[in-house]
């Protein structure tokens, strides 16, 4: 099945620099949003410290949950509403006995709403050195996934191809990361998640395009590398688009109908599939055609 006939000539490396230009200007965007937010907004998974999901019959008050909690030496407490009738209480305790924080808590919400009146669904609990421990795993794993994914790719292809795919994965993710940031999502485990799928979606998509610019480098050694690649992502394109459009409904379907449990991992996911997208047509190849300035192939063509 085809949406967009092969023999398409859209001279995608002439959008390479307005299409770095954007990237970078999203990235800055994304280095100042962490800046004035103090950093990424770390979930308890890497944060420390306690979370409650609480149900009430109705819509409760924030303030009032506040209060009840500040009277039981709960300072601090982070009220958000998940659901229409449940919210989240975050604050820096995590105490080492669950039944005592526990005890606490029903003491809290049951002087404030009364016995009955609500309905504790979660506790967790991450001490300060676990959370720690996580945010380092978390970002060994990452790395780890670049370092492989480089290893692969360049026994598989060439250096130069490993370096615009590696490229297109950081862009990716610094991509996905700006826009965490700026909405002011949080960065937990499921974030992790999402950005080690992004990372395997997009490479995909972009071995995919590698595989076909090194088939027709092959049989077109007459043609500029320019050509062999403009040539390569519209013979691809419309693969390209018919595996991320599926991937995109799917994810706009969780996104709206999933709740909020899967809410934030869905939005990174919608970010990163269409960075991945971006980045596999607009980054990883031209950075193939920049290296080959720099360093020229073995092949005789056209400059």
């Amino acid at each position: 099945m085809e949406i967009i006939r092969t023999d398409t000539n859209y001279n995608f490396v002439r959008l390479m620099k307005p299409a770095v230009i954007l990237s970078v200007a999203v990235i800055i965007i994304g280095i100042a949003s962490l800046i004035w937010h103090g950093g990424p907004n770390y979930g308890i998974d890497f944060a420390g410290g306690s979370l409650i999901q609480i149900k009430f019959p109705s819509a409760p008050d924030p303030d009032k949950i506040r209060g009840a909690f500040k009277a039981v030496g709960f300072e601090g407490s982070i009220i958000q509403q998940f659901g229409p009738n449940e919210v989240i209480v975050r604050m820096a305790e995590a105490g080492a006995d669950p039944k005592g924080l526990t005890s606490r808590i029903d003491e809290a919400l049951t002087a404030a709403f009364g016995k009955g009146a609500y309905e504790v669904r979660r506790i967790e609990m991450v001490g300060p050195k676990v959370g720690r421990d996580l945010t380092k795993k978390a970002l060994l794993a990452i790395i780890f996934s670049w370092i492989g994914i480089l290893i692969y790719v360049g026994v598989r292809f060439e250096f130069r191809y490993a370096l615009g795919g590696i490229v297109a994965l950081i862009h990716d993710i610094l991509i996905t990361i700006t826009f965490l940031s700026v909405f002011n999502k949080e960065f937990d485990l499921n974030i992790v998640a999402a950005l080690l799928t992004i990372i395997g979606y997009s490479i995909n998509d972009t071995i995919v395009i590698f595989d076909r610019i090194r088939e027709n480098s092959r049989k077109s050694i007459k043609m500029t590398l320019v050509d062999v690649i403009n040539l390569s992502v519209n013979q691809t394109l419309s693969r390209t688009l018919l595996t991320s459009l599926t991937v995109l409904m799917v994810l706009i379907v969780l996104f709206i109908f999933g709740g909020a449990v899967i809410h934030d991992f869905t939005f990174a996911l919608l970010v990163g599939t269409v960075a991945g997208v971006y980045s596999t047509v607009f980054i990883a190849s031209p950075i193939v055609l920049f290296f080959e300035k720099i360093k020229p192939s073995g092949l005789k063509r056209k400059k």
